[in-house]
This record gives C-alpha cells, sequence and structure tokens, in this order.
C-alpha cells in the first residue's frame, strides 16, 4: 500500500533541538527597529511557523500579553509544544500541520508578528510559496516578519561538502537504516576524503575546519541543518524577490551587533557602502564584505521612518536590566573583523549606572553619564552591544510583567520539574524580558531545591545529589566522570555556591527566582 511522505524530504526521525531562540522576542525586533528609526506596532497576535520544540514560542507567549499561534510539522515536536502551551495556561494555539495547510485556515486573526526561526532555507519551493501567501493575507499593514536563512556567499566554499555528504547518505547509506546511521557513514566517508588532500581542499582551506567543527557538534543539530531534502542558501537579493510579493521590506538584522558598523567593517567598507543609494543592494554588498553565513532579518509591511525627536524619545523609554555583575562583563566583543575591546572611558560609568540590578532607561543612564561626556548616542551603540552580548538584558513595562508574572512561573516550576530527568531545555521564561533567559539544568535543579524551602548552598547540592543519583548519573569534570558520592557531592556543593554568589541574583532581578 501506498503510504504518502508527510516529512516531505525533512528529518523527522531525529528530534530538533530544544533551543531558545532570542531574535524571535517581539521585544527585540522592536529595539532594532527603533535603532533604524523604524515606527512599532502595537504588538497585539503573533505567529511562529516551525517552531521545533515549542520552546521559543511557549516563552514569548508565557511572558507577554499578546495571543499567540504556530505550527510545526512534526506531531511529536507539537504534542510537546502543547504540553509547555498548557503548563503555562498562556493559551498558545498550536497545530502540527504542514505550511499548505496551514497557511489556508480560516480561523486565525491577522497577525502584527510572524518569525520564522531555521525554517526559510531548508523548506521546499513550494512551501516557501505558501509561507509568502500567508503573509500576504495575514500580516496587517506595519506588520514585521522575522526570517533567518543561510546565505551567500558565506555558504558558497562549503556548500559542494554538504552536497556529497548528503549524496552518500542517500547513495551507499544502507537501506531501512536510521537518519543517524547515515549520517555516521557520511561523515566517516568524508573524513577519509579529507586524507587524501583533494584538490577543493587546497582551493578552499577553510573547509576543512568546518568539517572539524561540524563533526563534533550534536548529531540531531548536524541532521536538521546539513541532511533535508531541501537545502537552499540564498542570496539576500533572491530572499527579498520571494517576499515581494508580500510588500515586505527590509529594515533591520535581528542580530544587534550587526547594528555596530566599527566591529564588523573597516572604514574603508563603511565609505564604499555610504556610497550605495539602494538599500538592499547595499545589503548585497556588506554580505560580501563579511562574507555572511547565516542572516537574520526583520522585515517591514510598510515601514514609516521617525522624526530624530521621536526617534530618541522611543530609545530612552527602553527600559534595560544588567543581568551580572559589573565586574563580571567581558569588554572583549566578537564582529565580523573579529575581537574587539569596548572602551573602559564609555562602558565602565554605563556599567556603573546599571549596577546592583537596578533596571533604569536608557534616558536614566544616559542623564547619569553626560557629567562624564559621554553622549545619548554612544550609550545607545553601549546598550546594543550588551544586549547583544547577552549581558543586558531589554525589559518591558513593569505592569505588563506583573501582569503575566503567573504564566511564566508555571512554565518555570514546569520545566524546573522536567529537569530532574534530562538537561534538554536550557531556558527559563523573564516576565521582565518577555521571553527567555539560559539556565542550565544544575542551576534549575538549585532553583526547584530553593524553591522547596532549602536554605543554603550544600542543601542545593544536597538536592541535586539525590535526584542524580537515583538516576545513576554523575558529574563529568574536566572529561572525567566522578565516580565517589563524596567526589559528586564536593563538586555539586561548589556549583551551588558559584550559583548563589553569581547567577541567583541577576535570575531574582529577571523574575525568575
Amino acid at each position: 500500500m501506498h503510504t504518502q511522505d508527510w516529512t516531505a524530504g525533512y528529518v523527522s526521525d531525529l528530534a530538533y533541538t530544544f533551543g531558545y531562540f532570542p531574535e524571535l522576542n517581539p521585544l527585540r525586533a522592536r529595539f532594532a527597529l527603533l535603532n533604524k528609526g523604524i515606527a512599532v506596532p502595537g504588538f497585539e497576535s503573533g505567529c511562529e511557523l516551525g517552531f521545533g520544540q515549542g520552546v521559543s514560542i511557549n516563552m514569548h507567549a508565557a511572558a507577554a500579553t499578546m495571543p499567540w499561534c504556530g505550527t510545526d510539522f512534526n506531531p511529536a515536536q507539537a504534542a510537546l509544544a502543547r504540553d509547555l502551551a498548557v503548563a503555562s495556561g498562556a493559551g498558545a494555539r498550536l497545530w502540527d500541520e504542514a505550511f499548505g495547510d496551514f497557511c489556508h485556515r480560516s480561523d486565525l486573526p491577522d497577525f502584527d508578528y510572524i518569525g520564522l526561526h531555521g525554517i526559510w532555507s531548508w523548506i521546499s519551493d513550494a512551501n516557501r510559496a505558501a509561507v509568502v501567501g500567508f503573509l500576504q493575507r495575514k500580516l496587517r499593514p506595519g506588520g514585521i516578519v522575522y526570517i533567518s536563512y543561510n546565505t551567500q556567499p558565506g555558504w558558497s566554499a562549503f556548500a559542494p561538502l554538504r552536497h556529497l555528504m548528503t549524496e552518500h547518505a542517500d547513495v551507499l547509506g544502507a537501506r531501512g537504516t536510521g537518519t543517524a546511521q547515515r549520517i555516521e557513514g557520511a561523515l566517516d566517508f568524508t573524513e577519509r576524503l579529507m586524507g587524501t588532500k583533494p584538490s577543493y581542499l587546497r582551493a578552499n582551506p577553510n573547509v576543512e575546519e568546518r568539517f572539524r567543527s561540524l563533526r563534533s557538534q550534536n548529531r540531531n543539530y548536524v541532521a536538521h541543518e546539513y541532511f533535508n531534502r531541501d537545502w537552499s542558501p540564498m542570496h539576500f537579493s533572491d530572499v527579498a524577490a520571494w517576499v515581494a510579493p508580500a510588500k515586505l521590506t527590509f529594515a533591520a538584522s535581528a542580530h544587534l551587533l550587526d547594528h555596530v558598523d566599527a566591529l564588523n567593517l573597516t572604514a574603508e567598507q563603511q565609505a564604499l557602502l555610504g556610497e550605495i543609494a539602494d538599500a538592499d543592494f547595499r545589503q548585497s554588498v556588506r554580505d560580501f564584505m563579511t562574507n555572511q553565513q547565516f542572516r537574520r532579518d526583520l522585515w517591514v509591511r510598510g515601514p514609516r521612518q521617525l522624526s530624530a525627536l521621536a526617534k530618541a524619545e522611543a530609545l530612552r523609554a527602553q527600559s534595560v536590566l544588567l543581568i551580572s555583575e559589573p565586574a563580571d562583563v567581558s569588554l572583549k566583543v566578537a564582529g565580523a573583523l573579529g575581537e574587539a575591546t569596548l572602551s573602559v572611558g564609555v562602558y565602565g560609568p554605563i556599567l556603573d549606572e546599571l549596577s546592583g540590578y537596578k533596571m533604569k532607561t536608557i534616558g536614566e543612564i544616559a542623564a547619569g553619564v553626560e557629567a562624564k561626556g559621554i553622549a545619548l548616542a554612544q550609550v545607545i551603540e553601549a546598550i546594543t552591544v550588551l544586549a547583544g552580548g547577552q549581558h543586558l538584558a531589554l525589559v518591558q513595562d513593569e505592569a505588563v510583567a506583573n501582569r503575566v508574572r503567573p504564566q511564566t512561573d508555571r512554565l518555570n516550576a514546569h520545566l524546573r520539574d522536567r529537569a530532574r530527568g534530562d538537561g534538554e531545555v536550557t531556558v527559563l521564561a523573564s516576565p521582565l524580558t518577555g521571553g527567555g533567559v539560559p539556565v542550565s539544568r544544575f542551576d534549575q535543579l538549585f532553583l526547584e531545591a530553593l524553591g522547596s524551602g532549602r536554605q543554603n548552598p550544600n542543601e542545593w547540592a544536597a538536592y541535586v545529589w539525590g535526584v542524580l543519583s537515583r538516576q545513576g548519573q554523575k558529574i563529568i569534570k574536566d572529561g572525567v566522570t566522578l565516580q565517589s558520592a563524596e567526589a559528586n557531592l564536593a563538586e555539586l556543593e561548589a556549583k551551588a555556591s558559584d550559583f548563589n554568589k553569581k547567577a541567583l541574583p541577576g535570575l531574582r532581578a529577571l523574575g525568575i527566582a
């Protein structure tokens, strides 16, 4: 009997990773657009297409007031996502429908925000057409679309090797074996090929290092990144042509460090870009300058430019929170040009203003450092860099945070309970940030111990060791598994003490602890 392949060539026998993607957070999109002087609509409804395990969409549904809808074709992933939605009580409406079906539903609202992370490059042209039709019909005027995708020219050297690996998996992979086994066979063969020193490698010397990195990565990630049937890195201009029928205009990068030209472009490159009048062609040229491999684009349906006054006032009103002590913030940051050192004279006073986990508006920070000769534009750039480096959180109105706190508390309780059995979800929801914050499995378990009435780090460590030992799990330290109970407990006590001093104050400030 013929069975229809519902996977459409997409890997389905290996689960997608449980990552959280902050670029999908509408609050971050708002800041990125304001940075470019573009008006931002009120967010009344959101949608995520291809939500994977549902971590991001549930973080954003729990930590904000607007309702969310979404779909992911994989029923196992949609089932987990629904479990998270039930746990938070935020009411996200989630389906396991293919894009062709979901995008033609008649019971969906119009949306102010639609996000696609890690989807565009890995689906067929037919599915891309369905998505664009959905954007045409369901995105409100002024609405925002986030699309991330693999980009040329950054993939031009590695793409032939990816093609060879997938061809090996298809042609020489044993029929009836799973994706994981076929991937291992393809990687082993490619390793042998590298050993023969092919001319391709001499012409593309960086490929071998990228292959080594790929080989060391989580196999679930490798499967979904490299081994789907559809895999299409695109030039920016090609994506712009695809979304043109939906009346979308490129507005900004959701990757905040892209906003700081000095981190990514030489003075000569900036000057050349400044001579290019066409905004889209400017993006194409910039991608060549940075050898861009992955873009995180924000598109707007009918962008409206703010006046200089309106832009400054909106940015001044944005509240932020430093999520660690100033001394723990690295003044090194990586951009396309490599690692750069931030100015102590600028960043020191700004970090001092934010010490003690105090929430402040950008306007308040600017007023506090004005006497040191630091201008508003320098403050905004510093906030952009600190937020892009995950040292600082953009936060929403306190009234909104108080309203959603019961939802984030319920979701976090569910995830902390889940962390007793595995470390797959390493993020918790913050009512202040409108999204997720990285929290390791051990730190989640320390929070669980604290919430159950245990008062000090040694008690937290004892609780966590009880959880682990009952499952036959042990700590790995410096690549070595600790064997004795005493050694495991001592390591957990050290981790708990470190958590108490460094992570816990920030988590409390973020409304997570």
